[in-house]
C-alpha cells in the first residue's frame, strides 16, 4: 500500500486535525494497484487465523473507536479483518467502496451504489450462429424435436407421418455427426442437452476433466440410440418388418448402447407376425437371458410371450412348462387361461380342473365395490367418493373384472363337456367351484349359459326347466331367466306363455331393455302397434343405444302408417349400422309406399352393394324398373334373380312373358315348362307352353302337349277347343272325337254352375224365410291360380320383397281344372256334374262352339316372306276352314 501514509507531527495551525487511522481512507483507493488487484483476483483472500496480541488488529495495527481512541475491539479476536496487512504490505480496504461508500457524499454527491446515474446499460452481445458449437446446438435440438413430433403422430395413429418424421429425424442427425467431423471436434460436449449450467473449474484435476467428457460422449450414443429406437418403432407399427429388424440389429451389435438387449424382446415380436416361431423363440431366450431376476414383471411377460409361441407351434407340453413357473410365480388371468386351453388340448381332465381352480384363485388386487357406496351423510367424503367412482382408475378395475369374468366364463364353457362324462354334469362342477370362489356373482351366470348350451343342442326342453329354476332368484339373474323364456315361447309361438314370462322380467328389472322389446313383440303380433311402440320407445329411454328396440318402433310406425316416423327410425337406425341389409331394404320399401320409387332404388342399390346375391332384392328392383317404364333394366334384374333363384313363379311369369311380348316365344316356353314343374297341377302354364309351340309354327309339338293337357285335365273347355281347331287345321280323324268331349264338358259345366246357383239362391231364400233347414249345396274342388299368402312380419323378421303382380293371361274359365285326389270317393253323378259359370239351359241344346281365345293374346303379324298371303290362325270366327290353312 504505497499511496497509503501515516500522518506526521508538523508545527501547523491545524496540526492534529487529521490525525485518523488512514486504513478507512477511500479516497485514493481508485489509484491503490494493490487494492484493485485484490477486487478483480482471488490474491486478496483472507489469510487463515493466526495468533495476536490483545488491542491490535491482524497486521499490527492498532484498532481506533469512533472517537479516535485506540481500543481493543472484540471483532478482532476472533476473525481477519480487511485491512489486514501480510507481510508488512498495507492490504487494501475492500469493504468499503462494495458497500457503496463515498468521502464525495461529503461533498453533496448523491448517493448511487448501482452506478445507475451512469445510463442505461450497453446492449448485449447478439449471439453468433455462424460458429461451429451453435450449429451443433441447432442440429441437436431440431432432431429432439423430430422425434417428440414422430412420437406424437404415432399416438394419435398417424403412422405414416410418424415413419416421416423418423426418417427426417435419421437424416438430422446424421447431418449432425458430420457437422461434429467438420467442426474437427468429434468429442463434442453437449452442455445444453446433459449437464445444464455445469462448469468446469479452471484448476479441476485431469481425471475430471476426462470423466466428463466421457459422459457427454455416452449422451451422444445415447441420442443417436433415440434416433435409431425411433425409427425402429415406426418401421414396425408400419408392417415394414426388414427394415424394422436391420435398425434393431444396428443398436443391439453397438456396444455403447446401454440396455440394448431388451430391444431383442421388439425383434422377437417381429418374427413372432411374420410367424418365424422358431427365432421368435430365440430372440424371446436371448432377451431372457440378458434381464437379470430384479426385473420380475419383464421376465414373467417374456416368459408368457414364449409360452404362446410354443401353443402356436403346437408343442403344449412346452408350453405348459411355461405356463405352469409363472402361475407359481406370478399367477395371472391371461396365463390361467392359456393353461387350461393347453390342458384341454392334450385332453387331461384333472389337470384341466386343477388349472380351472387355480384360475378362479387368482387375486385381482382391486379394492371392494363397497368402499364407492357413500357410508355417512358428511357431504366432503361423498364429494370424494363421487369423484373417484368414475375416474380411470376405477374404470381400470372393473375392465379388469369383466376380463377375468369374461376368461372364466369361456373356460367353464369350454372344459364343461370334457371333464365329466356328461355336459351337465361337467357344467355342475364348475358351478359349484365358482360358487365358492371370490366370483359368486358368476355362479348365476353359468346356469343361464347351461341353458344357452341346451338350446344350441336343440333340447328346448332342458333349457326351459334350467331356466325356471330363477324364478326365485335375486332380480337381476330372474329378470334374465324369464327374458330367454319369454324369447323361447315367443319363437315358439306360444304368445301366451311369451306375454306372461316378459311381464315377470319387466317386474324383476323394469330397466332391461331385452324384457321390455319382449313385451313389445306380444304386444306386436296382436296387432296392437300403438301400446308396442310405447314399449320400444321406453327400451330406448333404458338404452339409447339398443338397435332392437329401434328397428321394432320403426316397423310399429309403418304398420300405423306412420311412414315419416318410421322413416326416420331407420335412418337414425342406419347411421348405427352401416351395412345392415335389413335396415337399407326397410328404408326402400318405406320410400316406394311414400311414392319416391327413385329414392327406393338408391337404397336397394346399396342392398345389393352388400348382398349381391339376394334374389328377392334383385325381383324388388326389376318390378320397380318395370313400374318406371325401363324394361331393359327390369329384364337385367329379373334375369339375375332367377339365375340366383330359379324357382320364383312371378320372376318366372314376368320372363316369359317379357320374350311373348318380344315375339321370341321360342325362348319363353323354357321358363313356362319351369312353371309347370313348380305347379304341375296348374293347368296355366301347360296352356301357355302349348300355345307358345302353337305361335312359333311347331303345331305339331302344339297338338301333342294338348293332347297330353287333355290326358291330365279331360274337363279343361278351353283345351278341348284348341284340339278342336287344330285336329281341324290338320285334318285329323280324332276331330269329332274331342268335338263330342267339347260338348259334353261344355253341358257338364253348365249343369255345375247351374246347381251352384241354385243352391246358393234356395240358401238365400230359406234365410229370408227364416227356414230351420239348410239347402243342399253341391260344391265342387276348383282350382284356381294360388293367391299370395299374406306374411305376417315378425318383430325383427327377415324383410321380403313384394313379388310383381301380373295381369292374368287367361279367361276366368280357363283356368278351371278337376284337382280331386284319387282318394276322393265321390258318387258317380256327382263326377258326372260339370263345372261352369254360365245358367244352365238343359232343354235348349246348344251347337258345338269351337271357337277359343288365345291365352297369349292376339299375335301380331309377322314377315311376309312366304309366297302366299298369311291367314290370321287366331281369327276363326265362323268361316269354313279349307285344306289351304294346314301347314305342309
Amino acid at each position: 500500500m504505497e499511496n497509503v501514509h501515516l500522518a506526521v507531527e508538523e508545527d501547523d495551525l491545524y496540526s492534529g486535525y487529521n490525525d485518523y487511522n488512514p486504513t478507512f481512507d477511500s479516497e485514493e483507493l481508485e489509484n491503490d494497484v494493490g487494492f484493485q488487484q485484490a477486487v478483480r483476483t482471488s490474491h486478496g483472500r483472507r489469510p487463515p487465523m493466526t495468533a495476536k496480541f490483545p488491542g491490535t488488529a491482524i497486521g499490527g495495527r492498532p484498532l481506533v473507536s469512533s472517537f479516535g481512541s485506540r481500543i481493543p475491539m472484540a471483532s478482532s479476536m476472533g476473525r481477519p479483518m480487511t485491512g489486514a496487512v501480510q507481510d508488512g504490505a498495507a492490504r487494501p480496504m475492500t469493504a468499503v467502496r462494495a458497500a457503496g461508500y463515498s468521502s464525495s457524499l461529503m461533498r453533496g454527491s448523491t448517493f448511487d451504489p448501482l452506478g445507475q446515474s451512469k445510463g442505461p446499460a450497453p446492449p448485449l452481445e447478439a449471439k453468433n450462429e455462424d460458429t461451429a458449437e451453435e450449429k451443433i446446438k441447432i442440429l441437436e435440438k431440431k432432431v429432439n424435436d423430430l422425434i417428440e413430433e414422430s412420437c406424437m403422430a404415432q399416438s394419435i395413429g398417424a403412422l405414416q407421418l410418424a415413419l416421416e418424421k423418423a426418417k427426417e429425424a435419421g437424416r438430422k442427425e446424421r447431418a449432425l455427426i458430420r457437422q461434429r467431423e467438420a467442426s474437427g471436434n468429434t468429442e463434442h460436449i453437449n452442455l445444453d442437452l446433459t449437464y445444464s449450467g455445469e462448469v468446469i473449474k479452471q484448476g479441476s484435476n485431469m481425471a475430471t476433466v476426462a470423466e466428463s467428457i466421457s459422459t457427454q460422449l455416452h449422451s451422444q450414443y445415447e441420442q443417436r440410440k433415440a434416433v435409431l429406437l425411433n425409427l425402429a418403432n415406426q418401421y414396425a407399427n408400419n408392417e415394414m418388418y426388414p427394415e424394422a429388424l436391420n435398425s434393431y440389429h444396428v443398436i443391439v451389435k453397438n456396444k455403447m448402447f446401454t440396455n440394448a438387449g431388451r430391444l431383442k424382446v421388439n425383434m422377437a415380436n417381429i418374427y413372432f407376425k411374420q410367424k418365424n416361431y422358431p427365432k421368435a423363440i430365440k430372440f424371446y431366450r436371448m432377451a431372457l437371458d440378458q434381464i437379470s431376476n430384479n426385473h420380475k414383471e419383464l421376465r414373467i411377460k417374456i416368459m408368457q410371450n414364449i409360452g404362446v409361441v410354443f401353443v402356436r407351434l403346437g408343442q403344449y407340453s412346452d408350453a405348459i412348462t411355461s405356463f405352469e413357473h409363472i402361475m407359481a410365480e406370478s399367477p395371472n388371468i391371461k396365463t390361467g387361461f392359456n393353461l387350461i386351453l393347453c390342458y384341454y388340448a392334450i385332453g387331461d381332465r384333472e389337470r384341466m380342473k386343477k388349472a380351472f381352480q387355480k384360475l378362479i384363485s387368482v387375486p385381482l388386487g382391486i379394492d371392494d365395490e363397497d368402499k364407492y357406496i357413500p357410508a355417512s351423510d358428511d357431504p366432503s367424503s361423498n364429494m370424494v367418493i363421487e369423484a373417484i367412482k368414475n375416474d380411470k382408475l376405477h374404470q381400470m378395475e372393473r375392465d379388469l373384472k369383466v376380463l377375468a369374468e369374461k376368461y372364466i366364463m369361456t373356460a367353464a364353457k369350454l372344459i364343461a363337456p370334457a371333464i365329466e362324462t356328461s355336459f351337465a354334469s361337467g357344467f355342475d362342477w364348475c358351478v359349484d367351484m365358482v360358487k365358492c370362489s371370490q366370483y359368486v356373482e358368476l355362479a348365476n351366470d353359468l346356469e343361464i349359459n347351461k341353458a344357452i348350451t341346451y338350446l344350441r343342442q336343440k333340447d328346448f326342453n332342458q333349457a326351459v326347466e334350467t331356466l325356471k329354476t330363477f324364478e326365485k332368484k335375486d332380480s337381476r339373474v330372474k329378470s334374465a331367466a324369464a327374458t330367454n323364456l319369454s324369447f323361447l315361447y315367443f319363437l315358439e309361438k306360444d304368445y301366451d306363455q311369451a306375454d306372461r314370462y316378459a311381464d315377470l322380467a319387466m317386474n324383476a328389472d323394469r330397466y332391461n331393455p331385452a324384457a321390455l322389446i319382449n313385451k313389445g313383440n306380444t304386444v306386436f303380433v296382436k296387432k296392437d302397434y300403438e301400446k308396442a311402440a310405447e314399449f320400444y320407445k321406453e327400451a330406448l329411454r333404458n338404452d339409447s343405444s339398443c338397435t332392437e328396440a329401434l328397428y321394432n318402433l320403426g316397423l310399429s310406425y309403418k304398420r300405423m302408417n306412420r311412414l315419416e316416423e318410421g322413416l326416420d327410425c331407420f335412418l337414425k337406425l342406419h347411421s348405427i349400422l352401416r351395412n345392415s341389409a335389413e335396415v337399407m331394404y326397410q328404408l326402400a320399401h318405406l320410400y316406394e309406399q311414400l311414392g319416391d320409387p327413385q329414392q327406393a332404388i338408391e337404397w336397394l342399390m346399396q342392398v345389393i352393394g352388400v348382398t349381391p346375391t339376394d334374389p328377392h332384392v334383385l325381383a324388388k328392383l326389376g318390378k320397380l324398373h318395370d313400374d318406371e317404364g325401363d324394361k331393359s333394366q327390369a329384364f337385367q334384374y329379373y334375369s339375375e334373380s332367377f339365375r340366383y333363384f330359379p324357382s320364383n313363379i312371378d320372376v318366372i311369369e314376368w320372363l316369359g312373358a317379357y320374350y311373348i311380348e318380344t315375339q321370341f316365344c321360342e325362348k319363353a316356353i323354357q321358363y313356362f315348362e319351369r312353371a309347370t314343374l313348380i305347379q304341375p297341377n296348374f293347368v296355366k302354364w301347360q296352356l301357355i307352353v302349348a300355345s307358345c309351340y302353337r305361335r312359333s309354327g311347331n303345331y305339331q309339338k302344339a297338338l301333342e302337349t294338348y293332347k297330353e293337357i287333355h290326358r291330365r285335365f279331360p274337363e279343361n273347355v278351353e283345351c278341348l277347343r284348341f284340339l278342336v281347331r287344330l285336329s281341324t287345321d290338320m285334318g285329323l280323324k280324332e276331330v269329332q272325337e274331342y268335338a263330342t268331349k267339347l260338348k259334353k264338358a261344355e253341358k257338364m259345366k253348365e249343369i255345375r254352375e247351374q246347381r251352384v246357383k241354385s243352391g246358393r239362391e234356395n240358401s238365400a231364400r230359406g234365410r229370408r224365410e227364416g227356414s230351420t233347414g239348410s239347402a243342399a249345396i253341391i260344391s265342387t274342388s276348383v282350382l284356381t291360380s294360388p293367391k299370395k299368402s299374406d306374411v305376417t312380419e315378425n318383430a325383427k323378421a327377415e324383410p321380403q320383397p313384394e313379388p310383381k303382380q301380373f295381369s292374368p293371361l287367361l279367361d276366368s274359365d280357363s283356368g278351371h281344372s278337376s284337382s280331386s285326389s284319387k282318394g276322393e270317393r265321390l258318387s258317380a253323378k256327382m263326377r258326372s256334374l260339370p263345372g261352369s259359370n254360365e245358367p244352365y239351359e238343359a232343354s235348349n241344346p246348344k251347337e258345338l262352339d269351337a271357337s277359343y281365345v288365345d291365352p297369349l293374346g292376339p299375335q301380331m303379324d309377322r314377315p311376309k316372306t312366304g309366297a302366299k298371303k298369311p291367314v290370321d290362325d287366331d281369327d276363326f270366327a265362323d268361316e269354313d276352314l279349307g285344306d289351304d290353312l294346314l301347314p305342309e
